[in-house]
């Protein structure tokens, strides 16, 4: 409707101007011819010789009367009144006026100054429209004036006539604007969908800012390939900065996938293209519009993401399983006490409760103490209770200090880091009769520095030349392994750290890490 009425608005508004325009120009065209004509006229009559002869008779008005009334007659001019230089008439249409002073109070300039003009005046007939000529004799002396007028109720009635055709067309062209603006208007309301345009802007800000606002790349393409739209998160992904509409996908990416699925309609999940220094999963599906394709639109994930994300929520669960290990492993001591003291072994209970009660003491005073983050303490009370559940010999050093980590360092990154390290650890002692892992952190300087050492096996050159590459193992198993150092290194690079390893055969291995508070 906003539509309809802003183009019906603006036909009527134009039609307005024009109609006014055009009805100024025709009263003004009008009154001019009307006046020129007069003033030709006059002059017309002003040379004639037998008019001019018949100002030296002794009766003009005999000679000028009839000759004045013909010539009126064949010109249309309302009345041609020709008078002495006292402004007596000579001719008049009504005869009982000749002989009487011409009136209107305009002959001045005619009669003293011999110029030719058009004056407006109101004489014996009414107010007029006057062509004013001076009547010379041979000696060029002015002897007369002619005036030859058109009512000015006849040249309005004439201009009413002509406004009157034209307000016709006007009518006309307001029905022909009418009926075009509403044809217009449909045929945009089916283009919009029949939303208004307030609606449509809403829509597009709403696109825009949830376009923006997901995490995913979008990017969609038109029928011939070129792109339409993509939001930031797109740009960041595949490294591509400025303004992209109206430009080819293939000159900014890999996108062959795209043109596959805009070929066939088949929609593509899951791909998988290189760009940079990235994986990237693609997925892009087609759309159709009035049973024709339109273009095709792709969403795009970093692959290192989601892995980050599955192997956080991996570590996550191993942590919860450490923590629920160490529950199960004081559930089972429990049961042993109670046991004891059924059978009514109270010493043996006693010196149980008094060794654990030291185990604990020295662990917590180490932990709870010296290790002041709260995430850190965490991570190490689950691991605690793993290693006394697989009996394996682990400890934090004593000299290790540790303030609360800057805000920066979040708890999925160092349960990344710590529990693979830790994890690798246990497993390089597992089964070893005097195997021991240990935990050193520090804060000073810089670096905020964890140190796990164990003396198990160890590593030879290649193994550790191989160390962190994603996928790479030297442990045997049904289920997928050569992850967990890699996640660990990866976690190290995104916090701005680095990981060192020594690490000799048969003689255990050591990893540090440095990772900058700031």
């Amino acid at each position: 409707m906003k539509i309809l009425g802003l183009v019906l608005s603006l036909g009527l508004l134009l039609i307005i101007i024009f109609t006014g325009f055009f009805s100024y120009m025709e009263s003004s065209q009008i009154e001019e011819s009307k006046g020129r004509l007069a003033l030709e006229i006059s002059k017309t009559v002003s040379i004639m010789p037998d008019i001019i002869r018949a100002f030296h008779s002794s009766d003009p008005s005999k000679t000028i009367q009839p000759l004045a009334e013909k010539i009126r007659k064949k010109t249309g001019a309302e009345f041609i009144v020709i008078g002495n230089k006292d402004g007596i008439r000579y001719s008049h249409p009504l005869a009982a006026e000749i002989g009487k002073k011409m009136r209107g109070g305009d002959n001045e300039r005619a009669i003293t100054k011999g110029d030719f003009y058009v004056s407006k005046a109101k004489g014996s007939l009414g107010p007029s429209l006057r062509g004013k000529s001076p009547i010379f004799n041979q000696k060029g002396q002015v002897i007369g004036i002619v005036s030859v007028g058109f009512l000015l109720e006849d040249i309005n009635k004439q201009i009413t006539e002509n406004i009157t055709k034209v307000l016709f067309v006007s009518l006309f062209a307001l029905l022909v604007s009418i009926i075009g603006s509403i044809l217009l208007s449909g045929n945009i309301r089916r283009d919009t969908l029949g939303l208004e345009p307030y609606e449509i802007a809403s829509l597009y800000k709403e696109k825009n800012a949830v376009l923006h606002a997901v995490k995913e790349g979008i990017l969609a393409i038109n029928k011939e390939g070129f792109i339409t739209m993509m939001n930031q998160p797109a740009k960041r992904l595949l490294h591509i900065k400025g303004s992209v509409r109206h430009m080819k996908a293939d000159r900014l990416f890999p996108s062959d996938h795209l043109y596959e699925v805009l070929s066939s309609g088949i929609p593509a999940i899951d791909r998988e293209i290189t760009w940079r220094d990235k994986t990237i999963i693609v997925n892009s599906t087609p759309i159709f519009e009035n049973g024709g394709m339109r273009g095709v639109v792709a969403s795009f994930r970093d692959k290192s993401e989601v892995e980050q994300m599955v192997n956080t929520l991996s570590e996550v669960k191993r942590y919860s399983e450490d923590l629920r290990a160490q529950t199960h492993e004081f559930t089972n001591k429990l049961y042993v006490l109670s046991g004891l003291l059924q059978l009514g072994e109270h010493e043996e209970a006693l010196t149980m409760i008094q060794n654990e009660t030291t185990i604990l003491q020295y662990q917590n005073s180490v932990v709870f103490n010296q290790i002041k983050d709260i995430k850190v303490q965490a991570i190490l009370l689950g691991k605690l209770g793993k290693s006394s559940e697989k009996k394996l010999n682990f400890h934090v050093v004593p000299d290790s200090h540790l303030e609360p980590l800057p805000d920066h360092f979040k708890l999925s990154n160092l349960i990344i880091i710590l529990g693979n390290l830790l994890d690798n650890a246990f497993e390089a002692v597992f089964g070893k009769e005097d195997g021991e892992v240990s935990f050193f952190a520090t804060d000073i300087g810089k670096d905020i520095i964890f140190e796990i050492s164990d003396n198990g096996k160890g590593m030879g050159p290649e193994e550790k030349s191989h160390l962190f590459e994603r996928g790479y193992t030297s442990k045997k198993g049904s289920e997928p392994r050569g992850y967990g150092l890699s996640n660990a290194e990866e976690a190290v690079r995104e916090l701005g750290g680095m990981i060192e390893v020594q690490s000799t055969e048969e003689s255990g291995t050591d990893f540090i890490v440095y990772l900058p508070k700031k």
